[in-house]
């Protein structure tokens, strides 16, 4: 953090001898909109506790963690969920060709993450943690409980105080998941994360697409969040999509000559250029149509849904909102 000296998170930290409120303050001026998640993030892993983050991609799951971690000045060590993270891929393995050569020890076996995450005492944060194994999970379940972990032939790791498992999980995402057990659900806090609201998500389009028209900026966000809100799609897209959305129609812009309307005040539908609003569907098709997941009983295509978006909002509804 710019400006900032990361305060150390050690047991004085965890003992809650250090002002939680003024790291608070610091964290939030990078975070935007999430204030209260920001809130309950940092009570959970200050007082020592594992967390479930479960929400949407693209709703600033990584951010919190990331400005967490690096105003306590600890690692945040990641791992994606999936069928291929066995246990010997999450805890660690004996280099090959060492062994070949010297037979096992503890000299030659590779951490994995979660025993780096545990040496250091750094987050560790599994993304789709519904997607792991069963017998990776019991691994993490073990970690968590005792905050060692036995290996053989290397002996018992403690964890530094600073440890925290974090698991994130998509809850529109059924295919390839599996339902997690009491026994995890027991060990973890779990906190829900949504969408932010529209004026958060214009100003963080806002700063992740400098320089970008405000109009761009209002117009990208509006239509991206009417994916959210229609039957026939099962997940729309993320603010992600929005940001991709409006550097594309800046550069189509620019590139074609199009006039972007201006002024604080948006203009009615009827009183947009046509290169415009052309450009923005076109637009739309490139950065939104793979990210929307149509549901199992739409007979239409994601470029058929975008299309309706599109003309709902350039040609038969309201202009977007005020862009600030």
């Amino acid at each position: 953090m710019v400006g900032c000296k990361p305060v150390t998170l050690d047991e004085t930290t965890i003992n809650g001898s250090i002002d939680l409120a003024a790291i608070r303050t610091r964290i939030a001026a990078q975070v935007v909109g999430r204030d209260r998640e920001l809130d309950l993030v940092l009570a959970a892993v200050a007082a020592g506790r594992d967390l479930i983050l479960e929400g949407p991609p693209g709703t600033s799951k990584s951010t919190l963690l990331r400005a967490i971690t690096a105003e306590w000045g600890i690692p945040l060590v990641l791992v994606e969920g999936n069928a291929d993270l066995t246990p010997s891929r999450l805890v660690g393995h004996h280099n090959p060709s060492r062994v070949l050569r010297e037979d096992y020890s503890a000299d030659n076996f590779v951490d994995g993450p979660l025993l780096e995450a545990m040496r250091v005492g750094g987050f560790l944060y599994v993304e789709e943690f519904n997607r792991a194994p069963e017998d990776t999970v019991d691994a993490l379940l073990t970690a968590m409980a005792e905050r060692v972990i036995t290996v053989p032939r290397v002996g018992t790791v403690a964890a530094r105080p600073t440890f925290r498992v974090v698991a994130s999980m998509n809850p529109y995402d059924n295919v390839g998941t599996t339902r997690l057990s009491t026994s995890v659900h027991d060990r973890m806090c779990r906190l829900v994360v949504d969408y932010q609201d529209a004026t958060a998500e214009r100003e963080i389009v806002t700063r992740r697409a400098q320089p970008t028209p405000p109009r761009i900026v209002a117009d990208a966000v509006a239509v991206t969040r009417a994916t959210r809100d229609r039957e026939d799609i099962r997940q729309g897209s993320s603010v992600r999509g929005a940001i991709d959305l409006a550097l594309v129609v800046a550069q189509l812009c620019t590139m074609r000559g199009v006039t972007v309307p201006g002024g604080e005040t948006v203009a009615p539908p009827r009183d947009l250029p046509t290169d415009y609003t052309t450009a923005f569907l076109d637009a739309m098709m490139v950065a939104l149509s793979g990210r929307i997941h149509l549901d199992d009983t739409a007979f239409t295509t994601a470029e058929g849904i975008l299309t309706e978006i599109w003309q709902d909002h350039f040609l038969l509804g309201p202009a977007a909102a005020e862009p600030g």
